[in-house]
């Protein structure tokens, strides 16, 4: 799921892309980030129903060779255990994946091969062998298979790979997330009643973490002027153009949030845009970052504008 390291990124994101737009307008990014973080659910349910299409194709093959000119006897009966897979039947019963597949439309027939894919990729395992000639049915033991696909083929064919590339343009950096939320999936499917069994959730609580990434991006685009000039004063020997500006958006963000959002620690908001910045900008990015945001920090603690609330929250 996304914690909020990955909610700041999509943050960061709007606004380097609001920067460089000639159209000003908030409210036209505000959707565009909440476009961005629900991209990544749906490309969770892309994955999940590629696992749906994938054991359905298995029927499919069947009857391919079962129609051949000359089938042999395995044609004519081939395992098609997967097709009825214990944690995959689970999964095309639950009324969420369900209505979610229908939200989003998907539907992997506008590449067809992509399916094919991989099941022909996996027919030759012997991973696919050995789950072909066990005995237990359990939800568990039919996961592994599951998990098998997902990982080893769907994440690591190049032609998979290219496809969500192209369908989802933070494929790169969002992977990481879609891996958390199939393995939260896995872990969730326990119970033969499909109404039992949850999808994975987008964040913790969306409805705090939304609220999170609105202000946020509102903030530090209301403020910008503001947070700049303050980056200004402690960068007097730096010209403002050999700054990146990727730096830049990244410091105004900290300000915004150690002067806007008293319930997170000034040390987490820190960190979290130092090593934001080892990621997304340059070598040396992190270490200048944390030296004029500890100047900066050091006047607004002064200035007492720093109010955080709890305990061990100023520091």
């Amino acid at each position: 799921m996304l914690n909020r390291r990955h909610l700041r990124v999509k943050v960061l994101q709007t606004l380097y892309a609001y920067q460089l737009s000639e159209d000003k307008q908030v409210s036209i990014f505000e959707k565009a980030l909440l476009k961005s973080v629900d991209q990544v659910y749906e490309m969770y349910i892309w994955a999940l129903n590629l696992l749906d299409e994938v054991s359905d194709y298995v029927r499919i093959d069947a009857e391919e060779r079962a129609n051949k000119f000359l089938p042999s006897a395995d044609d004519l009966s081939p395992n098609t255990r997967l097709h009825n897979n214990t944690f995959i039947e689970l999964l095309r019963h639950n009324e969420k994946y369900k209505a979610d597949v229908k939200r989003y439309k998907v539907a992997w027939s506008f590449d067809p091969e992509i399916v094919r894919l991989v099941f022909l990729q996996l027919k030759d395992t012997e991973a696919y062998a050995a789950y072909l000639n066990q005995d237990d049915r359990s939800i568990g033991a039919e996961k592994e298979i599951a998990k098998y696909v997902f990982k080893k083929i769907i994440l690591k064919a190049p032609a998979i790979e290219q496809v969500f590339e192209e369908k989802f343009i933070n494929w790169q950096v969002d992977k990481e997330v879609l891996q958390a939320m199939v393995a939260k999936t896995f872990k969730n499917f326990t119970s033969e009643d499909p109404s039992q069994n949850h999808l994975a959730e987008l964040t913790p609580n969306w409805q705090e973490d939304r609220q999170f990434i609105i202000d946020l991006l509102t903030h530090s685009i209301r403020f910008a002027d503001e947070y700049q000039q303050l980056v200004a004063t402690k960068t007097k020997n730096w010209e403002a153009d050999r700054i990146a500006l990727l730096d830049n958006l990244l410091m105004r963000m900290a300000i915004c949030e150690l002067l806007n959002f008293p319930t997170i620690p000034v040390k987490v908001t820190i960190n979290e845009y130092i090593e934001i910045s080892k990621v997304f900008s340059t070598a040396k990015s992190n270490t200048f970052i944390n030296g004029v945001l500890d100047k900066i920090l050091n006047e607004l603690q002064t200035e007492g504008r720093i109010r955080k609330h709890g305990r061990g929250l100023v520091q």
